[in-house]
Order: structure tokens, then sequence, then C-alpha cells
């Protein structure tokens, strides 16, 4: 009995040698499996940070809008243009323009085709034949695009009565949307004030293109017929300075 118990625990202490051996052997292994897949995870992990920044970087680049299109009869709206001529964002600046741009499907489509849709929607068509006035103001800091916007949106509007196309810069706007006006009707805002210094903001939100143009015409005496305009404005030649000039219409035209 001494015997098998003698032989019980060699046969322990052999199983226990084992394990010890196993052990290590497995704890090698894993070891380097984990230094492996270290290196794999740091490899992933890169290849994931590359491929959000390139989703990142591409979202930003079509979702930023590099030149603006502001169209102002009575709807007054804004359009968001990307560098690859889509439009990417819509603004409305009152009751009148939310329903003609809800009236459009024109999100994500090339800018000319939105321009277009605008100016031939039955509202707009109504408005001009009964003789009120469109402006679009196209703004942006790049002056190729911009003058290839502008260039297009002239020819949209080629033919179309009482309708003035002019250019303006970046810059001009953020007061504009800080007074919650669009860019063409705060610049018809601002002519009118240095005539009319009590006229509000609130007042030139509910007036059309049209009626603010005659209360200019009438304060600033040039209220005859002869002195209106009519016929498309497709603007006048810049000067060369990087600012177009300006006739007493609002018409400019990028350098």
């Amino acid at each position: 009995m001494d015997e098998r118990i003698k032989e019980a625990f060699e046969q322990v202490q052999a199983e226990s040698g084992l394990k010890d051996r196993t052990k290590a052997y497995v704890s090698r292994k894993t070891g380097s499996y984990r230094r492996a897949g270290t290196a794999k995870y740091k490899v992933l992990a890169s290849a994931f940070a590359c491929v959000a920044l390139l989703l990142f970087g591409g979202y930003w680049l079509y979702f930023t809008p590099t030149v603006e299109i502001s169209i102002d009869v009575n709807p007054s709206i804004e359009l968001g243009v990307n560098r690859f001529n889509r439009i990417v964002s819509l603004e409305s600046y009152n009751e009148d323009g939310q329903a003609l741009l809800d009236s459009l499907d024109i999100r994500f489509t090339e800018y000319s085709d939105a321009v277009t849709q605008i100016i031939e929607s039955e509202d707009i068509t109504s408005l001009l034949s009964d003789g009120e006035i469109m402006t679009i103001a196209v703004i942006g800091e790049d002056s190729t695009q911009s003058k290839e916007v502008l260039s297009t949106v002239q020819s949209c509007t080629s033919g179309k009565s009482n309708t003035y196309c002019y250019a303006a810069r970046t810059e001009e706007v953020q007061a504009a949307h800080e007074t919650g006006l669009s860019y063409g009707k705060y610049r018809a805002y601002l002519e009118l004030q240095e005539l009319d210094p009590t006229v509000t903001v609130e007042q030139i939100q509910t007036m059309t293109m049209r009626e603010i143009r005659e209360r200019i015409w009438e304060l600033s005496g040039d209220g005859d017929s002869e002195t209106q305009p009519s016929g498309n404005g497709h603007g006048q030649q810049g000067n060369g300075n990087g600012q177009g000039q300006q006739n007493r219409w609002g018409r400019t035209n990028i350098p």
C-alpha cells in the first residue's frame, strides 16, 4: 500500500510538471499572439482613422457652401452652392419664401437647374407678370466660381422682365443675416434707410422688392417711369480693383 501511495504521489508530481510545462508553452504562444494582436490593432486603428478622416473631409467639402445665391421678390430665399455646383443648403426669410421652397425639389441639384425651377415656377412667373421686381445676388469669396455662377444666373434670367443680377462679397452677408433678412432685402433696406431713417426691419420683411423700390423712387424724387428699371439687368463691368461697379439699381458684376 505504501508503494501505491508513492506511485500516486509520483503521478501527481509528474502531472504537475506537465501542467507547468504546458502552462509555460501556452504562455509563450499566447504572448506572441497578444503582441501580434496589438500590432494588428494598431494597423486597424490607423486604417479606421484614415477612413474617418476621409469621410469627414469629404462630408465637409461637399456640404460646405462656397457661393450663395440670394433671390428676392417677396419670397426671400438663399441657396447655398458647394464647390461642385450643387445646392447643399436652403434658407427662407419669410413665409412666402418657405412656401416657394416647399413647392420645389431642388436640394442637391445643379444650381443652374435650381435657379431655372425657381424663376419659372408659377408663383415667380405670376409676380413678375404683375410688375414685381426680382433681384438675384451672387455672393462668394471664390471669384472664379462666383463669376461663373453670376454668368450662369444671368443666362437663366435672360428675357425675364424686372429681373436684376449682381454680385456681393461674403463679408457683406453676415450683417444681413443678423437682422433676419436675406442679403437682397437687406441691401434694399439700407438704401431706403438712408432716405427714411424710421423704416424698420419688420416693415421691410413684409414688403415686396417692388414696394421697397417704389418707396426709394418716391423719396429720392425718381418716381417718374423713365427712371424706373425695366427689362433684365445683367450688371455692369467691374472696375478691376476687386469690387464691381454699381449703378443705381444695385446691379454689379464681379471683375
